[in-house]
């Protein structure tokens, strides 16, 4: 079974690549925005904090070959805090 799905590539995004790699090939734009930083420490990427603000720009877990496995592993969190009423 094919998984084309779980990997996307934009070489013609300016940014491109948008995290320093050694392997552009293998670079995955498909989290272009990763959809766990609302996990804040909980969301498993290298990241740290500037002035209160996540900086995720050394992180590359979304980008990775096991990307798109971890960001799923971990949307039933994202889904269970976006349907929270304050």
């Amino acid at each position: 079974m094919s998984e084309n799905y779980k990997f996307n590539q934009n070489r013609k995004c300016e940014y491109f690549p948008c995290h320093k790699v050694s392997d552009p090939e293998k670079f995955n734009c498909l989290f272009c925005y990763c959809p766990l930083y609302m996990l804040k420490e909980n969301c498993g990427g290298n990241f740290k904090y500037n002035n209160g603000i996540k900086d995720c720009s050394g992180c590359l877990v979304p980008h990775g070959p096991n990307g798109y496995d971890h960001v799923m592993s971990k949307m039933g969190d994202v889904i269970r805090i976006g349907s929270e009423r304050e």
